[in-house]
Protein backbone atom coordinates (compact mmCIF):
# COMPACT_ATOMS: atom_id res chain seq x y z
CA UNK A 1 0.00 0.00 0.00
CA UNK A 2 1.46 3.35 -1.01
CA UNK A 3 1.82 6.17 1.48
CA UNK A 4 -0.52 8.31 -0.65
CA UNK A 5 -3.22 5.64 -0.58
CA UNK A 6 -2.82 5.19 3.18
CA UNK A 7 -3.34 8.93 3.70
CA UNK A 8 -6.41 8.82 1.46
CA UNK A 9 -7.93 5.98 3.49
CA UNK A 10 -7.23 7.80 6.73
CA UNK A 11 -8.85 10.87 5.19
CA UNK A 12 -11.87 8.74 4.35
CA UNK A 13 -12.34 7.69 7.99
CA UNK A 14 -11.67 11.22 9.19
CA UNK A 15 -14.36 12.79 7.03
CA UNK A 16 -16.76 9.99 8.04
CA UNK A 17 -16.13 10.98 11.67
CA UNK A 18 -16.99 14.59 10.79
CA UNK A 19 -20.30 13.45 9.26
CA UNK A 20 -20.96 11.47 12.45
CA UNK A 21 -20.25 14.53 14.61
CA UNK A 22 -22.46 16.81 12.52
CA UNK A 23 -25.35 14.35 12.64
CA UNK A 24 -24.87 13.89 16.39
CA UNK A 25 -25.24 17.64 17.00
CA UNK A 26 -28.39 17.84 14.86
CA UNK A 27 -29.85 14.77 16.55
CA UNK A 28 -29.05 16.23 19.98
CA UNK A 29 -30.72 19.53 19.08
CA UNK A 30 -34.06 17.80 18.38
CA UNK A 31 -34.88 16.82 22.03
CA UNK A 32 -33.79 20.30 23.19
CA UNK A 33 -36.42 22.02 21.01
CA UNK A 34 -39.49 21.33 23.22
CA UNK A 35 -37.56 22.57 26.27
CA UNK A 36 -36.91 25.91 24.56
CA UNK A 37 -40.68 26.40 24.53
CA UNK A 38 -41.11 25.80 28.25
CA UNK A 39 -37.95 27.26 29.77
CA UNK A 40 -38.13 30.53 27.78
CA UNK A 41 -41.94 30.68 28.25
CA UNK A 42 -42.63 31.44 24.60
CA UNK A 43 -45.48 30.55 22.27
CA UNK A 44 -45.39 27.88 19.59
CA UNK A 45 -45.36 30.66 16.98
CA UNK A 46 -42.22 32.13 18.51
CA UNK A 47 -40.63 28.70 18.65
CA UNK A 48 -41.45 28.29 14.97
CA UNK A 49 -39.66 31.57 14.26
CA UNK A 50 -36.60 30.34 16.16
CA UNK A 51 -36.56 27.16 14.07
CA UNK A 52 -36.81 29.32 10.96
CA UNK A 53 -33.85 31.36 12.25
CA UNK A 54 -31.90 28.10 12.54
CA UNK A 55 -32.60 27.40 8.87
CA UNK A 56 -31.71 30.94 7.82
CA UNK A 57 -28.40 30.67 9.66
CA UNK A 58 -27.55 27.56 7.65
CA UNK A 59 -28.61 29.07 4.33
CA UNK A 60 -26.58 32.23 4.96
CA UNK A 61 -23.45 30.34 6.04
CA UNK A 62 -23.37 27.77 3.24
CA UNK A 63 -22.38 30.10 0.34
CA UNK A 64 -20.09 32.04 2.68
CA UNK A 65 -18.27 28.82 3.49
CA UNK A 66 -17.94 28.21 -0.26
CA UNK A 67 -16.12 31.53 -0.58
CA UNK A 68 -13.78 30.66 2.30
CA UNK A 69 -13.02 27.23 0.84
CA UNK A 70 -12.15 28.79 -2.51
CA UNK A 71 -9.30 30.52 -0.68
CA UNK A 72 -8.30 28.12 2.06
CA UNK A 73 -9.56 24.65 1.04
CA UNK A 74 -12.14 22.38 2.66
CA UNK A 75 -9.85 20.90 5.33
CA UNK A 76 -9.13 24.23 7.02
CA UNK A 77 -12.79 25.28 6.98
CA UNK A 78 -14.00 21.89 8.17
CA UNK A 79 -11.63 22.04 11.13
CA UNK A 80 -12.77 25.55 12.11
CA UNK A 81 -16.51 25.02 11.76
CA UNK A 82 -16.39 21.57 13.38
CA UNK A 83 -14.90 23.11 16.52
CA UNK A 84 -17.32 26.06 16.50
CA UNK A 85 -20.37 23.86 15.99
CA UNK A 86 -19.29 21.68 18.94
CA UNK A 87 -20.02 24.62 21.28
CA UNK A 88 -23.12 25.94 19.49
CA UNK A 89 -25.74 23.77 21.24
CA UNK A 90 -24.27 24.63 24.64
CA UNK A 91 -24.62 28.35 23.84
CA UNK A 92 -28.29 27.83 22.96
CA UNK A 93 -28.83 25.91 26.22
CA UNK A 94 -27.24 28.76 28.19
CA UNK A 95 -29.53 31.40 26.67
CA UNK A 96 -31.98 32.69 29.27
CA UNK A 97 -34.31 34.71 27.07
CA UNK A 98 -35.68 34.61 23.55
CA UNK A 99 -33.53 37.61 22.61
CA UNK A 100 -30.41 35.77 23.74
CA UNK A 101 -31.54 32.51 22.15
CA UNK A 102 -32.22 33.96 18.69
CA UNK A 103 -28.59 34.82 17.79
CA UNK A 104 -27.36 31.57 19.37
CA UNK A 105 -29.83 29.53 17.29
CA UNK A 106 -28.65 31.44 14.20
CA UNK A 107 -25.06 30.59 15.18
CA UNK A 108 -26.01 26.92 15.64
CA UNK A 109 -27.63 26.75 12.21
CA UNK A 110 -24.78 28.69 10.60
CA UNK A 111 -21.95 26.57 11.98
CA UNK A 112 -23.78 23.33 11.25
CA UNK A 113 -24.53 24.49 7.70
CA UNK A 114 -20.98 25.65 7.01
CA UNK A 115 -19.57 22.44 8.43
CA UNK A 116 -21.95 20.51 6.17
CA UNK A 117 -20.66 22.21 3.02
CA UNK A 118 -17.04 21.73 4.08
CA UNK A 119 -17.39 18.04 4.94
CA UNK A 120 -19.25 17.24 1.70
CA UNK A 121 -16.54 19.04 -0.30
CA UNK A 122 -13.86 17.17 1.59
CA UNK A 123 -15.65 13.88 0.87
CA UNK A 124 -15.46 14.68 -2.87
CA UNK A 125 -11.69 15.17 -2.48
CA UNK A 126 -11.41 11.76 -0.84
CA UNK A 127 -13.50 10.17 -3.61
CA UNK A 128 -11.07 11.53 -6.18
CA UNK A 129 -8.10 10.23 -4.20
CA UNK A 130 -9.54 6.74 -3.71
CA UNK A 131 -11.13 6.37 -7.12
CA UNK A 132 -14.44 5.16 -5.72
CA UNK A 133 -17.63 6.54 -4.23
CA UNK A 134 -17.79 7.22 -0.49
CA UNK A 135 -20.46 9.92 -0.37
CA UNK A 136 -23.45 7.67 0.39
CA UNK A 137 -21.77 5.91 3.31
CA UNK A 138 -20.54 9.28 4.59
CA UNK A 139 -24.17 10.39 4.74
CA UNK A 140 -24.88 7.05 6.41
CA UNK A 141 -22.55 8.08 9.23
CA UNK A 142 -24.49 11.36 9.44
CA UNK A 143 -27.73 9.40 9.83
CA UNK A 144 -26.08 7.21 12.46
CA UNK A 145 -24.95 10.28 14.41
CA UNK A 146 -28.45 11.74 14.22
CA UNK A 147 -29.93 8.49 15.52
CA UNK A 148 -27.61 8.36 18.55
CA UNK A 149 -28.01 12.08 19.23
CA UNK A 150 -31.79 11.87 19.21
CA UNK A 151 -32.08 8.52 20.99
CA UNK A 152 -29.68 9.36 23.83
CA UNK A 153 -30.58 13.04 24.09
CA UNK A 154 -33.99 12.57 25.66
CA UNK A 155 -32.62 10.11 28.21
CA UNK A 156 -29.74 12.43 29.12
CA UNK A 157 -32.01 15.46 29.49
CA UNK A 158 -34.42 13.53 31.71
CA UNK A 159 -31.59 12.25 33.90
CA UNK A 160 -29.28 15.28 34.09
CA UNK A 161 -31.13 18.33 32.72
CA UNK A 162 -30.85 20.26 29.47
CA UNK A 163 -27.66 22.14 30.37
CA UNK A 164 -25.70 19.04 31.40
CA UNK A 165 -26.90 17.31 28.24
CA UNK A 166 -25.63 20.18 26.07
CA UNK A 167 -22.27 20.10 27.86
CA UNK A 168 -21.98 16.35 27.26
CA UNK A 169 -22.78 16.86 23.57
CA UNK A 170 -19.97 19.42 23.39
CA UNK A 171 -17.47 17.04 24.99
CA UNK A 172 -18.45 14.05 22.84
CA UNK A 173 -18.38 16.11 19.65
CA UNK A 174 -15.00 17.65 20.49
CA UNK A 175 -13.60 14.16 21.11
CA UNK A 176 -14.80 12.96 17.69
CA UNK A 177 -13.47 16.09 15.98
CA UNK A 178 -10.12 15.81 17.74
CA UNK A 179 -9.73 12.18 16.63
CA UNK A 180 -10.32 13.16 12.99
CA UNK A 181 -8.59 16.55 13.03
CA UNK A 182 -5.13 15.49 11.90
CA UNK A 183 -6.16 13.03 9.17
CA UNK A 184 -8.42 15.10 6.93
CA UNK A 185 -7.46 15.26 3.25
CA UNK A 186 -6.27 18.61 1.91
CA UNK A 187 -6.06 17.96 -1.82
CA UNK A 188 -8.46 20.78 -2.76
CA UNK A 189 -6.53 23.65 -1.18
CA UNK A 190 -5.75 26.17 -3.95
CA UNK A 191 -2.20 27.41 -4.46
CA UNK A 192 -1.69 31.12 -3.65
CA UNK A 193 -1.45 31.90 -7.38
CA UNK A 194 -4.73 30.08 -8.02
CA UNK A 195 -6.81 31.87 -5.39
CA UNK A 196 -9.55 33.87 -7.10
CA UNK A 197 -12.46 35.91 -5.90
CA UNK A 198 -15.52 33.77 -5.24
CA UNK A 199 -18.09 34.07 -8.03
CA UNK A 200 -21.41 32.40 -8.51
CA UNK A 201 -20.89 29.84 -11.29
CA UNK A 202 -22.09 30.71 -14.78
CA UNK A 203 -22.45 27.04 -15.74
CA UNK A 204 -26.22 26.35 -15.64
CA UNK A 205 -25.61 22.64 -14.97
CA UNK A 206 -24.59 23.49 -11.40
CA UNK A 207 -28.00 25.02 -10.71
CA UNK A 208 -29.81 22.14 -12.41
CA UNK A 209 -27.97 19.73 -10.12
CA UNK A 210 -29.06 22.02 -7.27
CA UNK A 211 -32.68 21.57 -8.32
CA UNK A 212 -32.17 17.79 -8.30
CA UNK A 213 -30.91 18.07 -4.71
CA UNK A 214 -33.83 20.35 -3.82
CA UNK A 215 -36.44 18.01 -5.34
CA UNK A 216 -34.82 15.09 -3.50
CA UNK A 217 -34.77 16.80 -0.10
CA UNK A 218 -38.25 18.34 -0.09
CA UNK A 219 -39.85 14.86 0.29
CA UNK A 220 -37.35 14.05 3.05
CA UNK A 221 -38.32 17.20 4.93
CA UNK A 222 -42.01 16.46 4.41
CA UNK A 223 -41.70 12.99 5.94
CA UNK A 224 -39.62 14.36 8.83
CA UNK A 225 -42.07 17.10 9.79
CA UNK A 226 -45.50 15.93 8.64
CA UNK A 227 -45.71 12.12 8.25
CA UNK A 228 -46.65 11.53 11.89
CA UNK A 229 -49.34 14.21 11.78
CA UNK A 230 -50.65 12.72 8.52
CA UNK A 231 -51.06 9.31 10.15
CA UNK A 232 -52.75 10.79 13.23
CA UNK A 233 -55.14 13.25 11.65
CA UNK A 234 -56.04 11.53 8.38
CA UNK A 235 -55.75 7.85 9.31
CA UNK A 236 -56.68 7.95 12.96
CA UNK A 237 -53.56 6.22 14.25
CA UNK A 238 -52.30 6.66 17.80
CA UNK A 239 -49.13 8.58 18.64
CA UNK A 240 -47.02 5.44 19.02
CA UNK A 241 -47.99 4.14 15.58
CA UNK A 242 -47.54 7.56 13.96
CA UNK A 243 -43.98 7.70 15.27
CA UNK A 244 -43.06 4.68 13.18
CA UNK A 245 -43.47 6.68 9.95
CA UNK A 246 -40.23 8.63 10.17
CA UNK A 247 -38.50 5.87 12.14
CA UNK A 248 -39.08 3.37 9.32
CA UNK A 249 -38.11 5.95 6.71
CA UNK A 250 -34.87 6.79 8.59
CA UNK A 251 -33.95 3.14 9.19
CA UNK A 252 -34.18 2.14 5.53
CA UNK A 253 -32.46 5.34 4.43
CA UNK A 254 -29.51 4.85 6.79
CA UNK A 255 -29.16 1.17 5.83
CA UNK A 256 -29.21 1.94 2.12
CA UNK A 257 -26.69 4.74 2.51
CA UNK A 258 -24.12 2.29 3.85
CA UNK A 259 -24.85 0.02 0.87
CA UNK A 260 -25.13 2.85 -1.65
CA UNK A 261 -21.47 3.34 -2.49
CA UNK A 262 -21.14 -0.27 -3.61
CA UNK A 263 -24.29 0.02 -5.73
CA UNK A 264 -23.09 3.25 -7.30
CA UNK A 265 -19.58 1.93 -7.96
CA UNK A 266 -21.08 -1.07 -9.76
CA UNK A 267 -23.91 0.48 -11.77
CA UNK A 268 -22.81 4.12 -12.08
CA UNK A 269 -24.22 7.32 -10.65
CA UNK A 270 -26.76 7.97 -13.40
CA UNK A 271 -28.37 4.52 -13.32
CA UNK A 272 -28.36 4.47 -9.51
CA UNK A 273 -29.99 7.90 -9.34
CA UNK A 274 -32.60 7.02 -11.96
CA UNK A 275 -33.69 3.80 -10.24
CA UNK A 276 -33.52 5.40 -6.77
CA UNK A 277 -35.80 8.24 -7.88
CA UNK A 278 -38.38 5.79 -9.24
CA UNK A 279 -38.30 3.75 -6.02
CA UNK A 280 -38.73 6.92 -3.95
CA UNK A 281 -41.56 8.19 -6.17
CA UNK A 282 -43.38 4.86 -5.89
CA UNK A 283 -43.10 4.91 -2.10
CA UNK A 284 -44.39 8.48 -1.77
CA UNK A 285 -47.25 7.78 -4.19
CA UNK A 286 -48.40 4.72 -2.24
CA UNK A 287 -48.02 6.58 1.08
CA UNK A 288 -50.34 9.32 -0.17
CA UNK A 289 -52.93 6.79 -1.40
CA UNK A 290 -52.58 4.27 1.46
CA UNK A 291 -55.82 2.88 2.95
CA UNK A 292 -54.39 2.51 6.46
CA UNK A 293 -51.50 3.64 8.65
CA UNK A 294 -49.35 0.51 8.40
CA UNK A 295 -49.50 0.53 4.61
CA UNK A 296 -48.36 4.17 4.70
CA UNK A 297 -45.52 3.30 7.09
CA UNK A 298 -44.34 0.52 4.77
CA UNK A 299 -44.54 2.92 1.83
CA UNK A 300 -42.48 5.56 3.66
CA UNK A 301 -39.88 2.88 4.43
CA UNK A 302 -39.76 1.94 0.73
CA UNK A 303 -39.36 5.61 -0.19
CA UNK A 304 -36.41 5.84 2.20
CA UNK A 305 -34.61 3.15 0.20
CA UNK A 306 -34.76 5.40 -2.85
CA UNK A 307 -34.14 8.81 -1.31
CA UNK A 308 -31.08 7.50 0.57
CA UNK A 309 -28.64 7.81 -2.34
CA UNK A 310 -30.18 10.65 -4.33
CA UNK A 311 -28.68 13.55 -2.38
CA UNK A 312 -25.19 11.99 -2.03
CA UNK A 313 -25.06 11.48 -5.81
CA UNK A 314 -26.20 15.07 -6.42
CA UNK A 315 -23.49 16.33 -4.06
CA UNK A 316 -20.83 14.26 -5.82
CA UNK A 317 -21.99 15.64 -9.15
CA UNK A 318 -21.79 19.18 -7.76
CA UNK A 319 -18.24 18.71 -6.54
CA UNK A 320 -17.08 17.30 -9.88
CA UNK A 321 -18.59 19.79 -12.34
CA UNK A 322 -16.13 20.54 -15.18
CA UNK A 323 -14.77 24.07 -14.98
CA UNK A 324 -16.26 24.72 -11.52
CA UNK A 325 -14.27 24.53 -8.28
CA UNK A 326 -15.53 21.80 -5.94
CA UNK A 327 -16.08 24.33 -3.15
CA UNK A 328 -18.16 26.60 -5.39
CA UNK A 329 -20.31 23.85 -6.86
CA UNK A 330 -20.86 22.26 -3.47
CA UNK A 331 -21.86 25.51 -1.75
CA UNK A 332 -24.46 26.26 -4.45
CA UNK A 333 -26.00 22.78 -4.48
CA UNK A 334 -26.03 22.32 -0.70
CA UNK A 335 -27.68 25.71 -0.23
CA UNK A 336 -30.37 24.88 -2.77
CA UNK A 337 -30.79 21.31 -1.52
CA UNK A 338 -31.02 22.02 2.19
CA UNK A 339 -33.65 24.68 1.65
CA UNK A 340 -35.86 21.67 0.87
CA UNK A 341 -35.55 20.57 4.50
CA UNK A 342 -35.10 23.93 6.21
CA UNK A 343 -37.66 26.11 4.42
CA UNK A 344 -40.04 24.03 2.27
CA UNK A 345 -41.72 22.11 5.15
CA UNK A 346 -43.28 25.31 6.49
CA UNK A 347 -44.99 25.88 3.12
CA UNK A 348 -46.05 22.23 3.05
CA UNK A 349 -47.67 22.65 6.47
CA UNK A 350 -49.53 25.75 5.31
CA UNK A 351 -50.90 23.91 2.26
CA UNK A 352 -51.58 20.67 4.14
CA UNK A 353 -53.71 22.50 6.69
CA UNK A 354 -56.07 23.36 3.84
CA UNK A 355 -55.89 20.33 1.56
CA UNK A 356 -54.76 17.48 3.81
CA UNK A 357 -51.39 15.78 3.48
CA UNK A 358 -52.41 12.83 1.27
CA UNK A 359 -52.44 14.89 -1.97
CA UNK A 360 -49.17 16.53 -0.95
CA UNK A 361 -47.33 13.21 -0.67
CA UNK A 362 -48.75 12.16 -4.05
CA UNK A 363 -47.59 15.47 -5.55
CA UNK A 364 -44.11 15.06 -4.09
CA UNK A 365 -43.82 11.81 -6.05
CA UNK A 366 -43.95 14.03 -9.14
CA UNK A 367 -40.83 15.92 -8.02
CA UNK A 368 -38.99 12.61 -7.69
CA UNK A 369 -40.03 11.61 -11.21
CA UNK A 370 -38.53 14.91 -12.42
CA UNK A 371 -35.25 13.91 -10.75
CA UNK A 372 -35.41 10.60 -12.60
CA UNK A 373 -35.76 12.47 -15.90
CA UNK A 374 -32.83 14.75 -14.98
CA UNK A 375 -30.57 11.89 -13.84
CA UNK A 376 -28.24 12.25 -16.82
CA UNK A 377 -27.01 15.54 -15.34
CA UNK A 378 -25.32 13.53 -12.56
CA UNK A 379 -22.86 11.98 -15.02
CA UNK A 380 -20.03 14.10 -13.59
CA UNK A 381 -20.32 12.07 -10.36
CA UNK A 382 -18.72 9.17 -12.27
CA UNK A 383 -15.29 10.75 -12.03
CA UNK A 384 -11.86 9.52 -13.02
CA UNK A 385 -9.72 9.01 -9.94
CA UNK A 386 -6.62 11.09 -9.40
CA UNK A 387 -4.95 8.19 -7.61
CA UNK A 388 -6.52 4.77 -8.15
CA UNK A 389 -6.95 2.52 -5.17
CA UNK A 390 -4.68 -0.53 -4.96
Amino acid sequence: MTDQLLRARRGRMAVAAMFLANGFIIGSWAPQIPLVLSRLEISETTLGLLILIFGLGALVAMPWCGYLMSRHGSRAMLRIFAVLSSFALLLVALAGSVWAAAPMVFFLGGTIGAMDVAMNTNAVTVEKRLGRAIMSSSHGFWSLGGFFGGALGGLAIQAFGHLAHAAMVTLVTLAIVAAAYGYLSDGDKPAPSEQVRFRWPTNPLVYLVGFMALFSMIPEGAVLDWAALYLQQEMGSDIATAGFAFAAFSATMATMRFMGDGVRNRFGAVNTLRVSALIAASGMMVAGMAPDAWTAIAAFAFAGLGIANMVPIAFSAAGNQPGVASATGMSVVTTMGYSGILVAPSAIGFIGERTGFAPIFVSLAGLLVVVCLMAGLARSADFVAHQPAE
